[in-house]
């Protein structure tokens, strides 16, 4: 069996939300994308050109996220390029929601927020990856550097402010919370098939496919030994990881049953959770 596809990539991401209305309020306005309801009654929200990011699924009796328990720590929005990027910084500065920070980190640019129901948003552009700093090793290079964010602003499209989020954007990674690193390496590495590129972060972990920055990313650090992702609590649902195509899912799941994860087969693909409870939907 070979490793992930190296056209794997994070599909879309689901959400339990308290407040469905009031998030998807919140999605559109701050963010630009565009929704559209679905007929289980969840909200596909997305960019200009029909691509499904974000789904939210309502539940209003949802207990609330605990940021101490393994979960979602942010997902992670990349937007085509550095205009798009200012564009979207100029969006979030016009609806007056608040940034937690930003970062350089070698190679990409990012902005970072927090939802109204506390879910970790990152916003980013890719440095073209010849740019990409490697170590006298070839192993990659990241950190966590200032932004200047007036030279991110001067590249906005000041114009398309108000025209939702550019065709061409992805979810270009998930980072989770996990109570530790030793289990969670085995599932992402061994049994997905990940390749793991970055360890200079303490008490975190990035994997990837096809030499990517990360795909996931992995830390412990609110949730270091704490307890497992609780099913139906508000937060993350599971995300999605398509895999490429049917030969790389049966390969994928090949690796998943020889390492003795429970799957489940749904609608759209197989779902399997890794040690801290992190529901993953693996399709084609």
């Amino acid at each position: 069996m070979s490793g992930m596809a190296p056209t794997a990539r994070i599909g879309a991401v689901h959400l339990t939300v308290r407040d469905l209305e009031g998030s998807q309020r919140f999605y559109e306005r701050v963010l630009g994308m565009r929704a559209v309801q679905r007929e289980d009654g969840s909200v596909s929200l997305g960019a200009v050109d029909g691509s499904e990011l974000l789904v939210l699924h309502g539940g209003p009796g949802a207990a609330p996220r605990d940021p101490h328990r393994a979960g979602l720590f942010h997902f992670a929005v990349l937007v085509p390029s550095r205009v798009a990027l200012g564009t979207a910084l100029m969006r979030l500065v016009g609806s007056g929601w608040p940034l937690d920070g930003a970062s350089d980190h070698l190679v990409s640019e990012a902005l970072y927020l927090t939802d109204p129901e506390g879910n970790g948003i990152e916003i980013y552009r890719d440095r073209p990856r010849e740019e990409w700093p490697r170590a006298s090793d070839g192993t990659l290079e990241m950190a966590t550097l200032p932004l200047d964010l007036n030279a991110i602003a001067a590249e906005a499209d000041r114009a398309s402010v108000g025209a939702g989020l550019p065709a061409g954007t992805t979810i270009g990674h998930i980072h989770l919370q996990v109570s530790e690193l030793q289990e969670i390496e085995k599932f992402y590495a061994e049994a997905l098939g990940f390749d793991v590129v970055v360890r200079g972060y303490p008490g975190a972990l990035f994997v990837s496919a096809g030499g990517y920055h990360h795909h996931v990313g992995l830390n412990t650090w609110h949730s270091r030994g704490g307890a497992a992702a609780e099913l139906g609590a508000a937060g993350l649902g599971w995300y999605e990881i398509c895999v490429g195509s049917e030969d790389g899912l049966a390969d994928c799941l090949a690796r998943v049953q020889a390492a003795g994860v429970v799957t489940e087969s749904v609608e759209d693909g197989v779902l399997v959770r890794d040690p801290s409870g992190n529901g993953v939907l693996l399709r084609a």
